[in-house]
């Protein structure tokens, strides 16, 4: 069951289809050129990871580069009419021109787009200053290319006005396919804003739906994208700080794909509501940062995917065919992931952090999954795991520390994973295999040598092992763990026995 999410913070500077594209290992995160050595980035022939060894979402972002939001406040006195009909625009502005379809604004300024238009709108604005797009009931169908496309501006805020319904389709098929046409429904070359109250529709029937070549900032409004291929794409960042966004790709659904620049390519989420369905993955970047929101990933191949994932706060839920979290970079090798007896070396510099939220993952390969090292201070999290044995709930190749919050990590036995015993300060933990696999619905009650119970779950899935993490355990301690009136005996801190490969308590 979902908590409400918690208040957003703003800082400027479907299952079925996914399921067939089920991967045997690890998906790789990010595909590069560079390296990482400490804080900075060199070109080279291996992967791109994170250019931060930061623990919490604020201290990763004084490492990144500066989010520019853009102000979608405006006053309708200073702004510009564009009346959109047919194949043509009328206003009367001189940066205002239409010729065989294309309405092309060419300065800065605010213009109201109002009405429908069988062509295209294009931003070409070389001098310094906003262009301000006020879609108020607009409606673009691009028949040879994107609806809007911003070829040249020094930043473009869209803003969805009170109360406002848009829509923007792209062609199926573009008239120019060079390597700097458009690739996307709404495509900028600048720096985005998109805000406002009103709602948005995009439909991407060529390629992506929203794309921007810079940095990529959602303020508000209502946002449904529908793609044949990326849903939204922020090149330096992707960042979502209010509003309600949904997003219905066939490949990866929300990203940010700037993986050769240090301190670039970062998903951040820290209000408003994501509600993703992919066939590939639900949100991507070299960094994935949520400190705050809803996050609803509904159907994916993998459901959050990155180099450094760091969780502090916000309410998320996960649901993939293969991994739910994946922490990697694109040269992990798969070739030794769900195979019973098979480790990859950990990578140091991949970083899984959770340290408040709620965290909800529902996943047929592994459920957590981090190639480097996974940390745990605080946040409620719970994992529906993999219920054949080729993936585990948990799959961590370094350090696993949890010193806060809880955790409950259900799944097949074969490759189970505890927390590892040596971290400082350690929080009680038990790991134990069932006498056999209980089904969905199954309660699982964990009480203490005196009787007292400790914690009640109902498990809405098949499970062979249970792992389980809080405050109230203590290393050393016995407990039993009861499920549907079977009782079994564990010992907090004891490494599960009886799993197959992966590394057994960390």
């Amino acid at each position: 069951m979902r908590l409400p999410s918690r208040p957003a913070r703003i800082r400027q500077a479907l299952a079925g289809a996914a399921a067939a594209l089920l991967l045997a290992g690890c998906g790789a995160s990010v595909a590069s050129d560079t390296t990482t050595t400490g804080t900075s980035t060199t070109s080279s022939s291996s992967s791109s990871v994170s250019t931060t060894d930061a623990t919490t979402v604020d201290g990763a972002l004084a490492d990144d580069v500066a989010v520019e939001t853009g102000d979608t406040s405006y006053d309708e006195a200073d702004a510009t009419t564009v009346t959109l009909s047919g194949s043509s625009a009328e206003s009367d502005s001189d940066a205002v021109s239409t010729a065989d379809g294309t309405v092309t604004i060419s300065a800065a300024g605010t213009y109201v787009l109002t009405g429908d238009l069988t062509g295209q709108v294009v931003v070409d604005s070389a001098a310094d200053g906003v262009v301000r797009l006020v879609l108020d009931d607009a409606s673009v169908t691009s028949e040879s290319s994107a609806a809007i496309d911003v070829v040249d501006a020094e930043s473009v805020v869209v803003v969805l006005a009170d109360g406002s319904d848009n829509s923007l389709t792209d062609a199926t098929t573009y008239a120019d396919t060079s390597e700097d046409a458009p690739t996307g429904t709404l495509y900028s070359t600048a720096d985005l804003t998109i805000g406002g109250s009103g709602s948005l529709t995009v439909t991407g029937n060529s390629n992506n739906g929203i794309v921007g070549k810079d940095g990529l900032v959602i303020t508000g409004g209502t946002i449904e994208v529908t793609s044949v291929d990326d849903g939204i794409i922020g090149k330096d960042y992707l960042v979502l700080s209010d509003g309600t966004v949904t997003v219905d790709a066939t490949d990866d659904a929300f990203k940010s794909d700037n993986t050769e620049d240090a301190g670039a390519g970062f998903v951040l989420i820290e209000g408003g509501e994501l509600a993703v369905t992919s066939q590939d993955d639900g949100i991507k970047g070299v960094q994935v940062l949520v400190s705050g929101g809803t996050v609803d990933v509904a159907g994916s191949n993998e459901a959050m995917e990155g180099s450094t994932i760091i969780i502090d706060d916000g309410d998320v839920e996960l649901h993939s065919a293969d991994d739910g979290v994946n922490v990697s970079s694109s040269d992990d090798s798969a070739a030794t992931d769900g195979q019973p007896g098979g480790e990859m070396q950990a990578d140091d510099s991949l970083q899984l952090y959770v340290n408040g939220g709620t965290l909800e993952v529902w996943a047929s390969g592994d459920g957590l999954d981090s190639n480097g090292s996974a940390t745990i201070t605080g946040g409620d999290i719970v994992v529906y795991g993999p219920t054949t044995d080729g993936n585990g709930a948990l799959d961590v190749n370094g350090t696993f520390d949890v010193s806060g919050g809880t955790l409950l990590a259900v799944g097949s036995a074969g490759m189970m994973v505890a927390p590892s015993t040596d971290s400082a300060p350690a929080q009680g933990w038990i790991a134990t295999a069932l006498p056999a696999t209980a089904t969905a619905g199954s309660e699982v009650v964990i009480t203490d040598a005196d009787g007292a119970e400790v914690a009640t779950y109902t498990v809405e899935k098949d499970f062979a092992s249970v792992v389980y993490s809080s405050a109230d355990l203590t290393q050393g301690d016995t407990y039993t763990v009861t499920v549907d009136g079977t009782a079994t005996t564990v010992t907090a801190g004891d490494a599960p026995a009886g799993g197959h490969g992966g590394p057994m308590g960390g």
